[in-house]
């Protein structure tokens, strides 16, 4: 594919980062030309220094070859304008990352599709979607259901008193007689790892599991985990990412809105249905306390200061609070989450340009997710008649070992499968794998 990104910001250059393995012709434009050397020092990308939304760069570079255009600048006017005239000028399929959420929560995208923009991307509004998935799933630091949680891969971290903690996976096999679930990979020291039957466990790693719905509450019990039931949420932060994700949450749950900004709480309490608006500063733990803060289930710390997030979720969790989840800006924590005691770390932009990557997947995958701080991918595939991926058993396939096929559903059926599965055309294929073997995997299934 030919893919042109404009904007080498955060989002530009992660997603230059994700796309230079796949071995598509990558274009980066920006106006800065040391941020783009910084990026092509490192990345296989084509860089070009310029005004994204200058005619002359668009048709210097054949954009009417173009498979995909990505407008991701800081500003939503230019991305708008850049995906119009990229449309006018022959790109197959257009990007914009957006900041006004209305345009998204209203279903006014159509609109947008008659001016030549296909796909609206809004950072705020998926990260807080992001959060109400994990607020919903109060034991895992992360989740991913698939048909409509026949099969789930969920990411747990492994108490002291876990029965798992010193044992090869292969010495749990005890655990599960029925083949209900299966280990995928853990989180260890910054690093994900796919497992082998030889894998020990150990304390505080963070464990990746696919289940069926009916092993889910054992795999808890063994991993040293009580399943329980949010009622609370305090929401520190009125940016819009806190301000959205009280609307997703005030419909279930007792939600509380601590903002410092006196106008800004004004605003809010107008918008708000139900979310009890607090006027503190989300610094002053006494105040935060007298506010409820030792009655929360769980705590969500979205301001734009990611230092002052991760500190208040600390506290939170010193506090006895159960759940933490901290917005973070700085690329370099997101890998931390687990070393330094906050449950879930979130940053807005790398979800913007995960959510972007689906679009260059090949060998007719229906869906992609990433997951926390990992290098790690769960793809799921629609396996087609005659591909490789069908010609033999999962156990002589040859498979790339930093994959493994975790999960498939079969005529509305889920299956765990082992060695001597055989895919068949039409399964639904769940696939878990490091991000450097993406490409080998596609291969199998096209």
């Amino acid at each position: 594919m030919k893919i042109i990104i404009a904007g080498a910001g955060d989002v530009g250059s992660h997603l230059a980062k994700l796309l230079s393995s796949e071995f598509h012709d990558i274009y980066l434009i920006d106006k800065n030309e040391e941020r783009l050397n910084s990026i092509s020092s490192q990345f296989d990308v084509f860089t070009i220094p310029g005004d994204a939304k200058s005619v002359e760069i668009m048709e210097q570079k054949l954009i009417s070859s173009c498979d995909l255009l990505i407008a991701v600048t800081s500003s939503e006017e230019t991305n708008m304008l850049i995906c119009i005239l990229g449309k006018k000028l022959g790109a197959k399929h257009t990007i914009a990352r957006i900041n006004d959420d209305n345009i998204i929560k209203e279903n006014r995208e159509h609109f947008y599709n008659d001016l030549g923009i296909n796909t609206l991307i809004s950072p705020t509004h998926l990260a807080s979607l992001e959060i109400k998935r994990l607020i919903h799933q109060s034991a895992f630091t992360d989740d991913i259901e698939f048909e409509q949680g026949k099969l789930t891969v969920f990411g747990i971290s492994l108490s002291s008193n876990s029965i798992l903690i010193n044992k090869t996976v292969r010495e749990s096999a005890d655990l599960n007689p029925n083949l209900t679930f299966k280990p995928l990979a853990l989180h260890r020291d910054n690093l994900t790892l796919l497992v082998s039957g030889e894998t020990i466990l150990k304390e505080n790693d963070i464990v990746y599991f696919i289940s069926l719905k009916e092993s889910i509450d054992n795999i808890i019990k063994i991993c040293g985990k009580h399943k329980f039931k949010v009622k609370d949420v305090m929401i520190i932060g009125g940016s819009r990412i806190g301000l959205n994700t009280a609307e997703l949450l005030e419909k279930d749950f007792r939600v509380t809105l601590v903002e410092k900004d006196k106008k800004r709480c004004e605003e809010m309490a107008s918008t708000l249905k139900s979310t009890l608006v607090v006027n503190i500063n989300g610094h002053d733990v006494k105040m935060l306390v007298e506010e409820g803060l030792t009655e929360t289930d769980a705590l969500v710390s979205v301001t734009a200061d990611s230092e002052m997030n991760i500190m208040t979720s600390l506290v939170g969790k010193s506090h006895g609070i159960k759940k933490t989840i901290a917005r973070i800006e700085n690329f370099d924590y997101i890998n931390l989450s687990q070393s330094i005691g906050v449950d879930t770390l979130i940053n807005k932009k790398i979800i913007a340009a995960d959510n972007i990557f689906k679009f260059v997947r090949k060998g007719n995958v229906s869906s992609v997710a990433n997951l926390h701080g990992t290098d790690a991918e769960i793809i799921e595939f629609i396996v087609k008649s005659g591909t490789k991926i069908t010609k033999k058993p999962l156990n002589q396939l040859n498979f790339p070992s930093l994959s493994k096929i975790a999960g498939v559903i079969r005529d509305g059926n889920p299956i765990i499968p082992f060695g001597d599965f055989q895919l068949q055309e039409n399964d639904q294929t769940i696939v878990f794998s490091l991000t450097e073997s993406i490409k080998k995997i596609e291969e199998f299934f096209q």
